[in-house]
């Protein structure tokens, strides 16, 4: 958490190996203390832009990413299987059907759309999942409802997210929390919870 431009954005790639090789970086990031590197499949990254295709239902378009996503092993009916639970892990059942829509064309709120980029990427139920701005630009109701969604998802999973200013209730579901000033941590600490 911290104000715009302290290295949110930036702490979270160096963290998911997403700078430049050309950045200088140095330290170590360690996982329950030992150096590793993310291997593929273990980590999912969901960016603060929205990247999806307008035109598709919510349902064509984790369909669609599950077919892409997930492993060629798996039959096309577990497929759509794991798809329909994600949809309803991310309260997004009674959209299904909506269009996404874009600049001119109506379709599902901004908070279904921040809902549905993150159902996309947790299909392949990643072990470390990365939010840059979940909530960014959404209002409390639609922060609360999407923060809440990532929340139930923590089960046998680590999630990192950035976030820049919090309500009250957003804040509570975090378990832990480091507060960036200037690009340099000044609080960093697990939270307790009342």
């Amino acid at each position: 958490m911290g104000s715009s431009g302290c290295g949110k954005s930036t702490l979270l790639d160096a963290l998911a190996g997403r700078l430049d090789f050309s950045t200088r970086q140095s330290g170590d990031i360690l996982i329950n203390g030992h150096e590793q590197k993310l291997s593929y499949g273990t980590s999912e990254y969901v960016t603060q832009d929205e990247t999806l295709i307008t035109t598709l239902t919510v349902k064509e378009a984790v369909y669609f990413s599950a077919q892409l996503q997930l492993p060629d092993s798996m039959t096309k009916s577990d497929k759509k299987q794991i798809a329909e639970q994600t949809i309803k892990e991310m309260g997004l059942q009674d959209a299904m059907n909506t269009r996404i829509g874009g600049f001119g064309t109506k379709g599902i709120s901004g908070g279904e759309k921040r809902r549905l980029s993150i159902c996309i990427e947790i299909l392949t139920r990643p072990k470390l999942l990365f939010l840059d701005e979940p909530i960014s630009g959404l209002d409390s109701a639609a922060s609360y409802y999407v923060m809440s969604g990532i929340s139930r998802q923590r089960t046998g999973r680590t999630i990192m997210a950035s976030i820049h200013q919090p309500s009250a209730e957003v804040f509570n579901l975090f378990h832990s929390l480091c507060i960036l000033s200037s690009q340099e941590p000044c609080i960093s600490d697990r939270l307790v919870q009342q």
